[in-house]
């Protein structure tokens, strides 16, 4: 709104920042995706480690019922910073946009592991996606 706002009324001069733009499918479980996918972060010649896990028996997803949930992180080899982050499962919709964040400021893993999240909440749960 801001872009579109400026733009309009001061002309075509500032551009959107969609580093680390969090979306998210309101589905019954929700499915979140920030920054790159495997395939773009491939195409951008980075070294990076993808780290993936099926999250169903973790204490988050059972204590709801939900018996679909997982992860994909895209972690930079050199910087240490996430490229990309997909979640499926309960509270996606909300722990996307810590990995939005990181993304967005550059926020190194080795620094998010130490965070001391709420426990027990979803969020809580970002240090063992790293």
């Amino acid at each position: 709104m801001v872009v579109l706002t400026a733009n309009l009324l001061q002309g075509n001069r500032v551009t959107s920042n969609y580093e680390g733009f969090a979306s998210v499918v309101f589905s019954i479980p929700p499915l979140a995706s920030a920054g790159l996918t495997e395939d773009a972060a491939r195409a951008t010649g980075r070294r990076f480690r993808t780290n993936r896990g099926d999250t169903s028996g973790w204490f988050h997803t059972r204590r709801v019922g939900e018996t679909a949930s997982g992860f994909k992180v895209l972690v930079d080899e050199d910087t240490d910073h996430i490229l990309g982050a997909h979640l499926l499962g309960p509270h996606a919709d909300e722990v996307i946009n810590l990995f939005a964040v990181a993304i967005r400021l550059r926020i190194p893993t080795r620094e998010l592991k130490q965070l001391p999240f709420a426990y027990p909440t979803s969020g809580s749960d970002i240090r063992f996606m790293l």
